[in-house]
Parts: structure tokens; C-alpha cells; sequence
């Protein structure tokens, strides 16, 4: 991951979209608040701060290659992950809780994308 200016963050980034992809995860740690590993606390509002707040991911993936992103085809998977969490809020809005969101119809598209994402991430 030398390549990268920021390999650390790539890192955050591939645990953020493996809880994404993890329905089961989800419901132990950001509902249940069963903790695994070295993790002290977990919730879905950490990965949006990280895709929207902390990097231009949500706003502009591409400009992201070479910083957390390896080439155009991460950035495609993580543009199809936000455009799914996007419409969860377009319908739902940003209040609800973790356990609210899992249960939405909508929300299957999000493990879905990052599932592919995590894919993409997995084989580079």
C-alpha cells in the first residue's frame, strides 16, 4: 500500500465497508452493542463521518485515487455504496437509529454495494 499517501486510512476505510457488508455484524454490534476484538464501541454513524465528513469520498470518490483509493474501479464501488446510503436518507432522513435503518427495505442495497465493494477491495 505504498502507493498511497494514506494507507492507514485505506485501512479504516475496508473495516468501514466490511461492517457495511455485514447485515450480522450490524445487528450484534450496532444494535446488540456486543463488542468483538480490540473494537470498544462500533454504530453506522462512524462510517458515515468517515465516507462524508472526514474524506471527499461521498462528494468526489475519484479524487480519492491514490489517497485511499488504488484506481477508477474502487471509486465506482464506493460512488454505488454512497448513491445506496444516499437514497436510505433521501426516504428516511439522517435520525433514525441504527436498528431503524437495518430495518428498512432499502438498506439490503447498502450491504448489498458494499458487499461488491468489499469484493473489489479484496481482489487489489
Amino acid at each position: 500500500m505504498s502507493d498511497l499517501h494514506y494507507p492507514q486510512m485505506r485501512l479504516e476505510l475496508i473495516e468501514y465497508i466490511n461492517a457495511l457488508s455485514d447485515i450480522s455484524y450490524q445487528n450484534r454490534v450496532w444494535v446488540g452493542g456486543i463488542l468483538e476484538g480490540p473494537v470498544v464501541h462500533d454504530e453506522f454513524d462512524y462510517a458515515i463521518h468517515f465516507l462524508y465528513d472526514d474524506t471527499s469520498l461521498a462528494s468526489d470518490p475519484f479524487s480519492m485515487i491514490g489517497e485511499v483509493l488504488r484506481n477508477s474501479m474502487e471509486a465506482e464501488k464506493i460512488s454505488t455504496l454512497i448513491k445506496a446510503i444516499d437514497l436510505v436518507f433521501d426516504k428516511y432522513g439522517t435520525k433514525l437509529s441504527d436498528a431503524e435503518y437495518l430495518k428498512k427495505p432499502e438498506w439490503n442495497a447498502v450491504v448489498l454495494a458494499a458487499q461488491d465493494a468489499s469484493n473489489a477491495f479484496l481482489e487489489h
